[in-house]
C-alpha cells in the first residue's frame, strides 16, 4: 500500500513540476520580488498537501505565532525534501542556502534560480563559507529572510552531525533574531528512499533568539540544545548521543 501511495504522489509531484514550469516560469521574472515568491510557493502549498492526502500523512505543525515580523535566519535540522518545501512557505521571501548542483536541474532548478538563493559550491569549502557569510548578510539588509541547515547535508532520523554556526554568525552581524525549527520530517518522507511512510509529521517553531550582544558561539549552542531537545519529544527514533563531523553550510 505504501509504494503505491508513493507512486501516486510522485505521478503528481512531477506534473505539478511541469505545470507550474509551463504556467509560472514565463511570467515570474517579470514579476517584483514578493510577488513572484507568492506565485511559484504555489507549487509548494500543493506539494505540501498532496504529500499528506496521497501518503496518509497527518502533520502538526505548532509554533507558527513564534515567527517575527522582520527578517530572520531560519535554522532547522534537515532530514529530506519536505522541510525544504515547507519553509518556503513560513516567512516568504525567504532566502534558501542550497547546493549549486539545484540550480541545474531542468525546470525545478530554473524556478529556483529566480528566488535568489545562496548556491554553494560545495568542492570549495572556503571560498562556499565567505559566500554565505556575505551573501547572507546581504540578503537579510534587502529584507528576506535566510533559511540555512546548520547540519550542512540530510541527516537520517536517528544519526546526528555536528552543527555548523555560519547561520548563527550571519545573524550576529546582521543584528536579527534566529528561528530555531525542529521536525521529523525524515520519518515520513525517507530520504534515500523512494517510499513514503504514513503517520504523524511534526513540526516545532521555537520563539526567536536574540542575538544584540552574544557571540556566534553562544547563540549556536541555544539553537542547537533547543532543536535537539524538541527532536527528542517529537521523533520516534531515538536521538543518538554520538555527533559525526558537520557539512558545509
Amino acid at each position: 500500500m505504501n509504494r503505491l501511495r508513493s507512486l501516486l504522489f510522485y505521478a503528481g509531484y512531477f506534473l505539478a513540476i511541469l505545470v507550474c514550469g509551463v504556467l509560472f516560469l514565463p511570467v515570474s521574472p517579470l514579476l517584483p520580488l514578493k510577488q513572484r515568491y507568492r506565485l511559484l510557493n504555489l507549487y509548494n502549498h500543493f506539494i505540501i498537501a498532496w504529500f499528506r492526502l496521497a501518503c496518509g500523512v497527518r502533520h502538526e505543525i505548532s509554533g507558527l505565532a513564534n515567527v517575527p515580523p522582520g527578517p530572520c535566519v531560519i535554522l532547522a535540522n534537515h532530514q529530506c525534501e519536505w522541510e525544504t518545501v515547507y519553509l518556503q512557505l513560513i516567512k516568504p521571501p525567504v532566502c534558501t542556502v542550497l547546493k549549486r548542483e539545484l540550480l541545474n536541474i531542468p525546470i525545478f532548478g530554473w524556478g529556483l534560480r529566480l528566488l535568489h538563493p545562496i548556491a554553494l559550491d560545495r568542492s570549495r569549502p572556503s571560498r562556499a563559507i565567505k559566500q554565505v557569510l556575505t551573501q547572507g548578510k546581504q540578503r537579510l539588509d534587502e529584507g528576506l529572510s535566510v533559511l540555512i541547515f546548520p547540519e550542512g547535508t540530510r541527516v537520517e532520523p536517528g544519526k546526528r552531525k555536528r552543527y555548523n554556526k555560519s547561520g548563527a554568525v550571519i545573524a550576529c552581524r546582521a543584528g536579527v533574531p534566529v528561528l530555531p525549527v525542529a521536525h521529523n520530517a525524515g520519518e515520513r518522507w525517507p530520504g534515500r528512499h523512494w517510499v513514503k511512510n504514513p503517520g504523524r509529521l511534526s513540526l516545532v517553531v521555537g520563539e526567536p533568539i536574540a542575538t544584540e550582544g552574544r557571540t556566534s558561539d553562544e547563540v549556536m549552542a541555544e539553537v542547537e540544545d533547543w532543536i535537539e531537545a524538541r527532536l527528542a519529544e517529537i521523533s520516534e527514533v531515538p536521538r543518538p548521543v554520538h555527533v559525526e563531523a558537520a557539512s558545509l553550510t
